[in-house]
Parts: structure tokens; C-alpha cells; sequence
């Protein structure tokens, strides 16, 4: 699911008392700032673009009646001006325009949005440069808008903000690489950028929980298909460490992204890439994943697991490859008591978790097939005793 600039409050300085507009008295102010920003008055455009941003803070009943604001507003990006309160009064208007609305997305980027904010992306002004990362952020939101983006030439920029922009920028540069990378030819020029250092550097600073811990995964999950990918993460100091440590801690959709990761790198080279993930004591988090992680990442954290065993051969019919064989098995391979001590821990409370949720599913069961003149309680014993 795309992560944009719609989570993002839409930006005002002053806009209070929006929400409290009548239709008549909103439609008196959406016709006052049309005129404002239509005005070949230098100032007076500046003060309409602020009023179109005031009012569309929350109104999505403004930012569909201002969208004849949206040409006016790019021309003002692309005016040469030295002072940025100009530019950055536009972009924040049109930011605020595109908020929740598809069609102002694809409006904005037709009306030539996307020259001038790659432009500002290479500002000097920190606060333009942020403003037009999260431009970017929200409009790549939009399928029509991806791979337009794309060939702009905005992605090596974005990757460039991932590594020396600010804090605020460098999340909204990641969940903006996240959006495009859904579209393959972006995830191309994506990897041609070397983003997986700075992903992995943004990785470690943020709470492995967080939804910026789960875009820079779910990132990572997506350029690990390619082997330069896997290459850039192996050699990246800590960097598989960083997906095993989400693996452990991070949402149930960053989860799934971590062990995703890591299944896609050992599927592709078992023998290059099973002893660096073994390394990073990834075990006792695949054993939860196994019980308690999304219907995916159960299976995915299963099959890793049969991967990570020390032979890639099946068992013999006598020996079945059940989870407690294949874990064992590594374990026995583990190095260091206290990995190999914390995963036998783990292997007897999933064993046991799992036993409870199975009676549980059990007595569910006999709950729905009790005849109705069979008292309840008499067949629930039953079952339990099997």
C-alpha cells in the first residue's frame, strides 16, 4: 500500500477557523482567492496562493473547487524570483491541493509541477528542498504519476536527499522511493542509485516498530530480487542485522517484509547468503514468525528455515521435516551458547503456544458441531480428552 503525503497534515499558518465556513461564506472566499491568484499583481498572487492554502488545509470541498488554482500556482513555481516566501507559497498551496485528491494529483504534474520542484529538490534553501520532497512524496501517491515521475530524472535526487537531507526530508524521500518502486521501471533506476547504504543507515535510527522502519523494509524487500541489491545489503556493515532486528520487533507488515528479504536472498544463493543470515542470530525470530506472525509470513519464515538447515536435501520418510527437526537441526549448527540457548527457549514456547492454539481451535470446533440436546460443556470435555 502506498505510504504519501496524505498522512501528512496539510500545511497552514493560519486556517482555525476552516471548518467552521458556511457554503455560502466558503464559496465567497474560493471565488476571492480565484481572482487573487489570477491577478498579474506580483503581491497580490502571493497573497492568493496563502489563501488557497489556508483554505484547503481540511476542506476537501476547497480543494476540488480551487483546482482551476492549480495552473496559476505552477506558474508561480516556475517564475524566477529571488526570494523563496514566493515558490514556497505556491508548492505549499499545491501541496495542500493534492492532499487526498487524485485528480488534483494528475492535474498538478500535467500542468509541468515537476520541473521546477526537481529544481528545488537541488535548492540551497533547506526549507524549499523539504517542501518539495514532500511534493514529491504525496504526488507519487498516484499510479498515473509514477512512472512520469520516474523519467523526470527525480529519483537519483531523492535518493541524494535519503543521504544528506534532513531528518523530516530523509523519511519523506524513503516512503516517496517506496511509492515509485512499485513500478518496475523505477525500481530500476532505484537500484542504479546505490539507495541501500543510506536505507539501512535510516533503518538503524528509527523504532524498528514505526512505518518508517517498515517503508525502508519493504524497500529493501523489493531490491534484494536483484543480486547487485543482495550485494549492497551484504556488504552494508549491519545491514542484515537491521532487517533481522524488524524481523524481531517491527509490525506484523514489516515483519512480513524482513523474512520476505531474507527468504528472497537464501532462495537465490543458499550457499552465499545462508551463513551471514545464520550469523545474525535470525532463528528465534523465525520460530515466533512461525506462530504468530501474518498467514505469509508464516509460511515464508518456514521455508527459510528449511533453507537455513544444514543440508538443502529433503529427510527421509522415517525422519519427517517437521518445524522441530529442521530447527534442532540448526541449532545444532549454531555457534555460541547463548544463541543456541535463546532459540531452544523460543522452540518450546512455540511448541507450546502452538498446542494451545490448537486445543483452542479444537474446542471451537466441538462448539459448533454440539447438537443442540447435547449440553456444551459435556462434549468440550470430550474433545479435550482426545
Amino acid at each position: 500500500m502506498d505510504c504519501f503525503a496524505d498522512n501528512h497534515s496539510p500545511t497552514s499558518s493560519s486556517s482555525s477557523d476552516i471548518d467552521s465556513l458556511t457554503p455560502r461564506s466558503s464559496s465567497s472566499a474560493v471565488h476571492r482567492a480565484l481572482q487573487l491568484i489570477q491577478s498579474d499583481d506580483h503581491d497580490l498572487k502571493l497573497e492568493g496562493a496563502k489563501e488557497i492554502r489556508r483554505l484547503t488545509k481540511t476542506s476537501q470541498r476547497c480543494r476540488r473547487q480551487l483546482a482551476d488554482s492549480i495552473n496559476p500556482l505552477v506558474h508561480m513555481l516556475k517564475t524566477n524570483d529571488s526570494v523563496h516566501l514566493y515558490h514556497e507559497s505556491a508548492l505549499l498551496a499545491l501541496l495542500n491541493l493534492a492532499v487526498k485528491d487524485e485528480k488534483n494529483k494528475s492535474s498538478i504534474v500535467e500542468a509541468g509541477a515537476l520541473e521546477p520542484i526537481i529544481n528545488f529538490l537541488q535548492s540551497r534553501c533547506s526549507t524549499l528542498q523539504d517542501n518539495a520532497t514532500v511534493a514529491l512524496l504525496t504526488l507519487s501517491a498516484s499510479a498515473v504519476n509514477k512512472p512520469i515521475i520516474g523519467a523526470s530524472g527525480a529519483i537519483p535526487l531523492l535518493v541524494d536527499i535519503l543521504r544528506h537531507g534532513s531528518p523530516q526530508a530523509k523519511v519523506d524521500s524513503v516512503m516517496a522511493l517506496s511509492n515509485l518502486s512499485t513500478n518496475p521501471d523505477n525500481l530500476n533506476i532505484i537500484l542504479e542509485s546505490n539507495p541501500v547504504p543510506s536505507i539501512i543507515n535510516l533503518l538503524k535510527t528509527h523504532k524498528k516498530s514505526s512505518k518508517t522502519a517498515e517503508k525502508c523494509t519493504a524497500l529493501v524487500e523489493s531490491l534484494v530480487g536483484f543480486e547487485s541489491g543482495r550485494s549492497a545489503l551484504i556488504s552494508e556493515e549491519g545491514g542484515v542485522l537491521a532487517v533481522v532486528e524488524v524481523l524481531e520487533n517491527g509490525s506484523l507488515q514489516s515483519r512480513e517484509h524482513a523474512v520476505g528479504a531474507l527468504l528472497t536472498m537464501c532462495a537465490s544463493d543458499r550457499c552465499k547468503y545462508r551463513e551471514p543470515i545464520l550469523g545474525e542470530g535470525v532463528i528465534p525470530g523465525l520460530l515466533e514468525l512461525t506462530v504468530q506472525g501474518t498467514p505469509k509470513s508464516q509460511t515464508k519464515a518456514h521455508t527459510l528455515l528449511q533453507l537455513l538447515r544444514d543440508t538443502p536435501y529433503p529427510r527421509s520418510e522415517f525422519e519427517p521435516d517437521t518445524l522441530e527437526n529442521i530447527v534442532c537441526n540448526i541449532i545444532l549448527k549454531i555457534d555460541g551458547d547463548d544463541q543456541s540457548g535463546k532459540a531452544k527457549k523460543m522452540l518450546t514456547e512455540m511448541v507450546q503456544v502452538s498446542m494451545e492454539q490448537s486445543l483452542r481451535h479444537l474446542q471451537q470446533r466441538a462448539m459448533v458441531c454440539t447438537p443442540t440436546d447435547l449440553p456444551i460443556s459435556s462434549c468440550a470435555s470430550e474433545v479435550s480428552l482426545k
